[in-house]
């Protein structure tokens, strides 16, 4: 493909709308232009990369067996009222009427129109297993959509489900679908980890998101830096502590804290570390207000919170409840008397003794605090992030994070689905089962945002070989007709050998051209002038490493065979 004749609408300046090296990158390179907030087009150079992680996955699919179909974006009203997401899923579900006033949404996820055709076509147990898998655009109507193709509403979205007869049969499924997603983002040039993950709103018991590392990642990660373990950090397990402080217990004592409400301005006051205070913080779960008890320098896991008051969502209480609950204004409540309220704490607050804690009085607090004898907890469980240092929960080592961004999620939802849409298949005694469902998806635009985010400089984007737009960028830097000739014929001999080539073909200055390469990423940059060829050579740039090579053009395409089988990363 000619530059001339294609629309690759590169900008200088970065964009002002844009927050991460990816969606500053993608806009700046013409890979993508905003329609509307969340939602955007594929100019032909992302569309390019698009298609090739979608026949990545195509292949790896096929492979492992599944079966591609294509469901609606629409679905009714009704398939989603029999598992109840139609109210559950909230506000994310973009819900319309249709011209007979009959309610519809934009799919999320077609968890409920799979089981629907599953339960209408499917009989008996000789047909399973079974596991279908379209590519798909999914709309999830974000709240505060962002970061371009990272978090947006509109995507483009790999989603698979798999029926079994039973659980043995149900997790050799989800086993084939943790294999080819391993093997997928390893043939896209990724490295990344496989992490224990939540259920979140698809639900299920046993889930691992694949995580794509890299620093500008908005999730973290935490993995023994010995053992295999590895989760995300909404799921990573804390061990309770092994020890108790064996201090002795000393007088529970008031103390005038002034204006002190943080952790870091009491402790700064009272000349204690973080962890010699406990804080109290209050949550909203449902109709249930709970108190929490943490550590001062750790951290509540909501997740876990959540899942611990069998919700879907807890949120912190306002300062009016606080005010009403405790009698004290925030940053001085804390468990000692109160009243009517559950009283949760983490397993690390357990072995703590003379704890600084909130007095429940405006500008008080209490020293040398003890549980049990000053306050009762009413339940002790994992309710804190994971930290750096940790011990492993499974195995050896200690935990290490970093960051990361998913790119694709397999889930063992057992029955969820098939019990609330009466999805059965008779089983070898003719009886009745409920089939074993998992579902598997993969965020096609998201794994080629964080293929920029693991892969960028501050030129602009490296593109893994296996998914670049092309393979090589053709650069004519004179407009002398030998330098068109050369062109001309590596441009033909490259395409016949292979390879995808994009001829940068432009009447524009060299730096014009060289710029835009760096910034487009593609591997491998030919450079043909009149000073190369008065020598016999054309100049090869790698653009990752920016390594240069002089080779003859007749040399050219055993030289790129060889430099392109470099195998990509693995995990």
């Amino acid at each position: 493909m000619k530059t001339s004749q294609l629309l690759i609408p590169t900008l200088r300046d970065d964009p002002g709308e844009a927050e991460t090296v990816s969606h500053r990158l993608m806009l700046r390179a013409g890979l993508i232009r905003k329609v509307a907030a969340g939602i955007y087009t594929y100019l032909p150079l992302g569309l390019r990369v698009i298609r090739k992680i979608e026949q990545i996955i195509r292949e790896e699919m096929n492979r492992a067996g599944a079966q591609e179909l294509l469901m609606p974006i629409a679905s009714p009203a009704e398939l989603w009222k029999e598992t109840a997401r139609w109210d559950y899923y909230g506000k994310e579900l973009l819900r319309f009427k249709d011209r007979h006033e009959r309610d519809f949404c934009l799919g999320p996820t077609h968890e409920e129109v799979i089981t629907d055709l599953f339960r209408r076509e499917v009989r008996s147990y000789r047909q399973l297993p079974l596991n279908f898998y379209q590519i798909q655009t999914k709309f999830r109507d974000e709240i505060r959509p962002r970061f371009g193709l990272m978090r947006g509403r509109e995507f483009i979205m790999k989603d698979a489900y798999s029926f079994d007869a039973d659980e043995d049969g149900a997790k050799v499924s989800y086993q084939k679908m943790y294999d080819a997603y391993t093997r997928i983002f390893t043939r896209c040039g990724l490295t990344f980890r496989a992490v224990e993950a939540d259920t979140g709103l698809i639900g299920g018991d046993v889930s691992h998101e694949f995580m794509v590392l890299a620093e500008t990642g908005e999730a973290t990660v935490a993995y023994s830096d010995q053992g295999s373990y590895a989760a995300n950090l909404e799921r990573a397990e804390v061990l309770p502590p092994s020890d108790v402080d064996p201090t002795p217990l000393l007088p529970l004592t008031p103390i005038s804290t002034p204006q002190r409400r943080t952790v870091e301005e009491v402790t700064a006051f009272l000349q204690i570390a973080p962890r010699q205070l406990v804080k109290t913080l209050f949550y909203r779960a449902g109709t249930e207000t709970v108190a929490v008890l943490i550590r001062g320098d750790h951290e509540v896991n909501e997740v876990k919170l959540a899942r611990l008051l069998h919700t879907t969502e807890v949120v912190l209480a306002d300062p009016e409840t606080v005010q009403r609950v405790t009698g004290a204004p925030v940053g001085f409540a804390g468990p000692v008397g109160l009243q009517h309220v559950r009283i949760l704490a983490d397993h690390a607050v357990k072995g703590m003794s003379n704890v600084v804690i909130g007095a429940n009085k405006a500008d008080t607090h209490y020293q040398n605090a003890n549980p049990t004898r000053d306050f009762t907890v009413h339940q002790f469980a994992d309710l804190r992030n994971a930290q750096s240092g940790d011990p492993s929960p499974r195995g050896p080592g200690a935990l290490t994070l970093a960051k990361g961004i998913e790119v694709g999620q397999v889930f063992l939802l057992g029955t969820k689905y098939s019990h609330k849409m009466n999805a059965t298949i008779l089983d070898d005694q003719g009886k009745e089962r409920l089939a074993i469902m998992g579902c598997y998806g993969i965020g096609v635009g998201r794994t080629a945002a964080a293929a920029i985010e693991q892969n960028h400089d501050e030129k602009g984007i490296i593109w893994p070989y296996p998914i670049a737009p092309f393979h090589v960028h053709l650069l004519t830097v004179s407009q002398s007709e030998k330098t068109a000739e050369v062109a001309a014929h590596l441009y033909a001999d490259l395409m016949a050998a292979g390879f995808e080539v994009l001829w940068d073909d432009r009447t524009d200055r060299a730096g014009v051209k060289f710029n835009d390469a760096d910034l487009i990423g593609i591997p491998f940059q030919i450079v043909i002038g009149d000073k190369g060829l008065a020598d016999g050579v054309v100049e090869v740039k790698r653009r990752r490493t920016g390594a240069k090579s002089r080779i003859a053009p007749g040399d050219l395409v055993s030289y790129l065979k060889k430099q392109s089988t470099e195998a990509p990363p693995t995990a």
